[in-house]
């Protein structure tokens, strides 16, 4: 699975009903490529399949964070798009001062948050981190 591959993924997880047009357009792909791709994800494995995500599915994270990510140099553009590729990945925010950008992270568990914290220090490129678990929601837009 290769970087477009990943960045297909992440689409997918945040629309698997996105159109072949629209995925080509926010990857800036070809319909053609995309709709080859998904096919053979879907042969191989990767892709197992498509679900619904309610509001309820997207609340329920026990384990929510912030993730504030400092990056070196030029390569804000690259370690974005591979935080795209991450499931637990909620949001991510292009921020000023200090950090670059802020990571929403969502995991079933405090060890599952552990482990994808230690995937993106291991990112090349990443400078520096700070994680702020969030303990409740007092007001939510969603």
């Amino acid at each position: 699975m290769d970087d477009t591959d990943q960045r297909l993924l992440a689409a997918l997880r945040r629309n698997a009903r996105a159109s072949h047009s629209d995925l080509a357009v926010m990857l800036g792909l070809s319909r053609t490529t995309v709709r080859t791709r998904i096919e053979r994800l879907q042969a191989s494995g990767e892709i197992v399949g498509f679900s619904v995500v309610t509001r309820a599915d997207v609340a329920s994270d026990p384990v929510r964070a912030l993730t504030m990510i400092a990056i070196e140099g030029r390569g804000t553009e690259r370690v974005t798009r591979q935080l795209s590729g991450f499931a637990e990945l909620r949001a991510l925010h292009a921020t000023n001062g200090r950090w670059d950008v802020i990571a929403e992270l969502g995991t079933d568990s405090l060890e599952a948050l552990d482990l994808v914290l230690s995937r993106i220090r291991r990112l090349d490129g990443i400078a520096n981190s700070e994680t702020s678990l969030l303990l409740s929601t007092r007001k939510s837009s969603g």
